[in-house]
């Protein structure tokens, strides 16, 4: 469900212009904003590019993960 929200110009507009480096429209780069500040207070202990990261290799999904092999059977 969508709903019209109010916000600062200056917001706006680094929103616009994060979203075009970042392939995503204006309104997904100020919710993934909101989806890492909401996961950033959730979890205070974690470094916030760590959250960042994280956020984003959640919604890449599955397909571009690289299988995790303990390092006792990578000799």
């Amino acid at each position: 469900m969508s709903m019209p929200v109010r916000i600062d110009d200056t917001l706006y507009e680094q929103a616009k212009a994060h979203a075009s480096a970042e392939r995503r429209t204006i309104a997904g780069q100020i919710e993934f904003w909101a989806m890492v500040g909401k996961a950033a207070l959730d979890n205070p202990d974690l470094p916030i590019d760590f959250v960042r990261e994280l956020m984003i290799a959640r919604a890449e999904g599955p397909v571009l993960a690289t299988p995790f092999v303990p390092q006792s059977r990578a000799a």
